[in-house]
């Protein structure tokens, strides 16, 4: 049996509890990391293989039981090359260098402006460098997300990469079915929309739900931040991303106190919902992924290189941003939805599945659609499995709502302080430990020298004191 060990905040098949999953941080602050991560589980899973999670940390410590345990380490990534993310790629890159296994990279993108200008990432080129060199070391080609990424390291000299996009598509392997369910969008058809802080505090999204929120009433905006489920659930707003006000998550935005937001810790049930909407759209790349995957069209509103480069090699519906919010009436879901051409996505799905595949293979990973039974084992597990629903606004004050938030509270305390109970008995037990060897053991003799620094010392003090007089 083969196992490999996978860079993901949790395993799929793990069953945690809203507060469980909010705690622990298993989103590693973003929910879309779990959308590719699950899938690179699922298409990696094998009957010669075992997938296993090794959380999203970087445990440098950990690579003497890697290397023994082990037979590779998969690695799917997002926009890792970005300044905010270069300390996170430099520990993993000293944990890849202690390493003798094959190491492969699922997909990395680096991230800058729409206009694929490299120079915000010039002070991390080092970094980068050293990561690439590292990995290539261990494995026949490094996947990247898009063309721009391509670009960027052939510029810095590496040959050995290759466009495969995200694994994120390819969680239902060379199929992709996608189809327009309504000739057009009416006022009362359900719209999900999804959009970071940034695009909404910077880059004119507020404007456009506002729009689309009096103009669709069945309209649902999904987050995807821990900051954003934590606002939904316990309404903390102690993050920084509290301060957007304009976010549909917010407390006091009116999207939120009529219940039309949600936050998703499992990309199941993330997913599953999706399936009754007609239409999804926003400027989250994995938000409209997840619309893809469940069959409802989507376009994403594109506010950076990382989101417009996978959208051109997948032929996802795009818009720029920036052009989307001179113009907010370009950004109607209803004109959004006419215009939107699946043909690309949908016709190109099969023969961007086999490249993938191909890259797979030359980096020694097998995959459950060509070697396994393209994930109907997994399907089947995962439908055993009953996750918690997409976390909704904490408007409710019904007992049942109270009392699984506060009888989680509750347990945490009784956790605390059963642990707090064990320290104090190992601290008593410890300073009793301390106080028998204490009296145990004499205390030295005072040494000839410390004697005759007391007897000498104090008439030779003397002396220099009455010679300054």
């Amino acid at each position: 049996m083969k196992r490999i060990l996978l860079r993901s905040g949790k395993s799929p098949y793990d069953v945690l509890s809203v507060e469980e999953a909010l705690h622990r941080d298993v989103i590693a602050t973003n929910a879309g990391n779990l959308i590719f991560s699950d899938a690179a589980h699922k298409i990696l899973e094998t009957p010669g293989t075992e997938v296993v999670s090794n959380g999203i940390g970087t445990d440098v410590t950990a690579a003497a039981r890697i290397n023994e345990e082990y037979d590779a380490f998969v690695v799917p990534l997002a926009n890792a090359f970005r300044p905010s993310f270069e300390s996170r790629l430099k520990r993993m890159t000293r944990l890849i260098g202690k390493l003798r296994i094959p190491v492969v990279v699922l997909g990395v993108g680096a991230q800058t402006g729409l206009g694929y200008d490299p120079a915000r990432l010039k002070p991390m080129e080092q970094s980068v460098r050293e990561f690439c060199a590292a990995v290539l070391e261990r494995s026949a080609s490094i996947g990247v997300r898009g063309e721009f990424t391509e670009q960027y390291l052939r510029d810095m000299g590496f040959r050995d990469v290759e466009v495969i996009g995200c694994p994120s598509m390819f969680l239902h392997g060379r199929e992709l079915d996608v189809r327009k369910k309504v000739p057009e969008l009416s006022a009362d058809a359900r719209i999900a929309v999804n959009g970071s802080h940034s695009a909404v505090q910077r880059q004119g999204l507020d404007r456009i739900i506002t729009r689309t929120h009096a103009r669709y009433p069945n309209l649902c905006f999904v987050g995807q931040n821990i900051s954003d489920a934590r606002q939904l659930h316990w309404r903390d707003l102690t993050d920084p991303n509290a301060r957007v006000t304009a976010m549909p998550t917010h407390p006091d935005h009116p999207m939120y106190r009529e219940g039309k937001v949600r936050v998703y810790v499992d990309p199941v049930t993330w997913i599953d919902d999706l399936r009754s909407f007609d239409f999804s759209f926003g400027s989250r790349i994995h938000g409209n992924i997840a619309a893809l995957l469940a069959g409802t069209p989507a376009t994403v509103l594109c506010g950076d290189s990382r989101t417009l480069e996978l959208c051109r090699y997948f032929e996802i519906p795009h818009l720029r941003l920036d052009q989307a919010a001179k113009d907010p009436e370009a950004a109607d879901p209803a004109r959004l939805y006419a215009q939107a051409d699946l043909g690309g996505l949908v016709g190109g799905h099969a023969e961007r599945f086999d490249r993938f595949v191909r890259f797979l293979d030359k980096n020694g990973l097998q995959n459950t659609f060509t070697h396994g039974d393209g994930g109907a084992a997994f399907d089947e597990r995962m439908r055993a499995l009953s996750f918690p629903p997409g976390i909704r606004p904490w408007n409710d004050t019904d007992l049942a709502s109270l009392s699984s938030r506060f009888g989680w509270l509750h347990s945490q305390v009784t956790v605390l302080t059963q642990d707090n109970a064990q320290l104090r008995r190992e601290l008593a037990k410890a300073q009793k430990a301390k106080a028998q060897k204490a009296t145990a053991v004499p205390a030295p003799a005072t040494s000839v020298y410390r004697r005759a620094r007391r007897v000498v010392g104090r008439p030779l003090r003397r002396a220099l004191q009455s010679g300054k007089q």
